[in-house]
């Protein structure tokens, strides 16, 4: 008879707890507590998913309590796959249909007697992912050539206010976009002069110059815009631009092709940055920088200057991000009305791997979870709106604390460069 030794790592208690696994266990967590807790308290009428913004026309039904019950069954599942260990490949798969189940589970016992316009809610997630989009798309371009940007909110929050005034002052949407666009890169530019030329700590100087926005543009806001709304505070309407043909596609038309037009550049945007950081030299650069400062200098790459270059271009997208605010999304500037977005677009940018694209679906699940809230108030949920004001925030917390293990940021990132 033979006898195998097992290592020390093999003894160790932590080695069956691996990351699928435990999500596994939290997603069984999850299930049970939607088929048993919203299955029991869940109504048994039909909840209906209507295609149109009232409960006639086409609409997907399902009993409340059964929906509740099977939804939350098919999270159990799912965490049951992750548990067994099953092929890591299959991690994204699993985890997204727990997630996905538990979140039909919680609609079935919410929608239960009532109804859920589809349409609206996935245009007006995407309305609410947009700031959060362009936030993470700048987060990506500084992080991916190793500038840390704790400062998202401040550009954002700078881009809103330029936004307003100068689309005020001249009544043009688009002079406007250019006073947001303005507003983010002076951030910026502090951003990149006080971290790549001062050397100092990024975090740091992000979170003073978050405080720098809010202070200047409350300021600014009490003595101007308070006093004279008419003359610095009521900017022109972004209209809605409608692609024919496209826009009378069912679902998806009214959603993606009849929407602002800063709807279509974050798209856009995302496409480009995705394209430009795998497919061109300047890519390659900004990865190299991101990685490797040292071996990226000794082959003749600029380095400093690659981050000066993406930490500004960083405050044009995000001054776009500012822009929605208050062109789009509320007409007026008020006092610290990014409410936070900033931070959750960095989490987005985590969550999403540092990469474009995954930024882009991190962000239209923050978005989804924003709209969420407001739909349950309207309909006057049982839960307290208190907690429904929170599920963005909740989201963000879970999606980093359970992710960020997961991601590797760019080796350089946060690490002033200098030349030896």
């Amino acid at each position: 008879m033979s006898t195998t030794l097992l290592t020390a790592d093999e003894l160790a208690p932590g080695r069956y707890w691996t990351r699928e696994r435990k999500a596994g266990a939290v997603l069984v967590g999850l299930g049970l507590l939607a088929a048993v807790v919203f299955g029991l308290i869940a109504e048994s009428a039909e909840a209906r998913f209507t295609l149109s913004d009232d409960a006639e026309g086409a609409a997907l039904s399902i009993n409340g309590k059964i929906g509740a019950i099977v939804f939350g069954a098919v999270t159990v599942a799912a965490g049951a796959g992750l548990l067994a260990g099953v092929a890591r490949r299959w991690f994204n798969v699993l985890l997204g249909a727990g997630v996905l189940g538990f979140v039909l589970s919680f609609l079935c016992w919410q929608v239960a007697g009532s109804f859920m316009p589809l349409v609206d809610t996935a245009s007006g997630s995407l309305d609410l992912a947009v700031p959060l989009i362009l936030g993470a798309l700048c987060g990506v371009l500084c992080e991916r050539t190793g500038v840390v940007n704790i400062g998202i909110e401040g550009q954002l929050l700078m881009g809103a206010f330029g936004a307003a005034l100068v689309g005020t002052m001249t009544a043009s949407v688009w002079l406007g976009v250019v006073g947001a666009i303005t507003g983010s890169v002076i951030i910026a530019a502090l951003l990149a002069v006080l971290a790549i030329r001062f050397l100092v700590d990024q975090v740091v100087i992000g979170t003073v110059l978050n405080l720098l926005a809010l202070g200047v543009t409350g300021f600014l806001y009490e003595r101007l815009m308070q006093t004279d709304a008419a003359g610095f505070n009521t900017p022109p309407h972004m209209q809605n631009l409608r692609i024919p043909v496209l826009a009378d596609i069912p679902v998806i038309g009214p959603v993606l092709f009849n929407a602002s037009p800063l709807v279509y550049i974050a798209l856009i945007l995302v496409a480009v940055l995705h394209f430009g950081l795998s497919r061109t030299r300047w890519g390659l650069r900004t990865r190299a920088v991101g990685e490797h400062p040292t071996a990226a200098d000794t082959v003749g790459i600029r380095v400093r200057g690659t981050r000066y270059l993406n930490v500004l271009l960083g405050g044009v997208v995000a001054g776009l991000g500012g822009a929605f605010f208050t062109l789009v999304s509320t007409g007026a500037f008020g006092k610290n009305m990014t409410s936070g977005a900033g931070f959750i677009a960095l989490a987005a940018l985590i969550f999403g791997g540092f990469r474009p694209v995954g930024a882009l679906f991190a962000a239209l699940f923050f978005g989804f979870a924003n709209k969420l809230a407001i739909y349950l108030s309207a309909i006057g949920s049982p839960v307290p709106s208190q907690f429904l004001n929170m599920l963005p925030y909740i989201a963000t917390i879970i999606a980093v604390a359970g992710l960020v293990g997961r991601v590797r940021a760019p080796a350089a990132d946060g690490k002033p460069y200098v030349k030896s």
